[in-house]
């Protein structure tokens, strides 16, 4: 029996899980819908797996991925998400994470890759397993890899100015101060070689539709 712990605000999403896992060898402990009830419903009991939407309220994103592996070591977490793979996936695996799933993927996948993390294994779609397999140093210079290359906190800033948040909405959403949300500005400028902030944005944006 895998035992699941949902982290998910949308009761659609919770009833479309519920659905998928009927008949199968999977348990639901418990449903989270506020990010502040995550640790405790873990400190209670751990499941095999947190499949969690990263923009869960009261909860710092990619971050709190990092703080749910450190507080409880050999979690797994699958991120179950409408934010574009292209734009996230990557720096969630690299926050600990060890799945990502877009919401919009059939039932099947979503099936395939909570048994493939439960059972310790990575699950990412194919077009980003072919990207992290593609070691052709031609390729170093492209925006793709570039952003590889962004931190998580740089991909969650990225993230929020292209779908046009302010630096105060910025800094209130992930606890910092606006000056260290200039600071990230200035970096991601340097990083993906963008001449302006407008630049910065459609490259952003560029990613998210793109295959990369």
């Amino acid at each position: 029996m895998i035992t699941i712990t949902i982290a998910d605000h949308h009761p659609v999403i919770t009833d479309g899980l519920s659905h998928i896992l009927r008949n199968t060898d999977h348990e639901i402990l418990d449903v989270i819908v506020d990010g502040n009830d995550l640790k405790a419903s873990l400190e209670n009991e751990v499941p095999d797996l947190v499949v969690m939407e990263i923009d869960l309220p009261n909860l710092q994103g990619l971050s709190a991925i990092k703080e749910l592996r450190r507080s409880f070591p050999g979690l797994k977490i699958m991120i179950f998400s409408t934010h574009p793979e292209e734009m996230y996936a990557l720096s969630a695996i690299k926050a600990g994470a060890m799945g990502y799933v877009g919401k919009t993927v059939d039932s099947a996948t979503v099936l395939k890759a909570l048994i493939q993390v439960a059972r310790g294994g990575i699950y990412l779609n194919n077009a980003l397993v072919e990207m992290l397999s593609n070691t052709d140093p031609s390729k170093n210079n492209s925006l793709a890899y570039r952003y590889k290359k962004l931190s998580t906190r740089e991909t969650e800033v990225l993230n929020m100015l292209s779908s046009g948040k302010r630096n105060k909405d910025i800094a209130e959403s992930l606890d910092i101060n606006e000056k260290t949300v200039s600071t990230y500005k200035t970096r991601l400028l340097k990083k993906l070689d963008a001449g302006s902030l407008a630049e910065l944005i459609q490259q952003a944006r560029l990613l998210q539709t793109s295959d990369l």
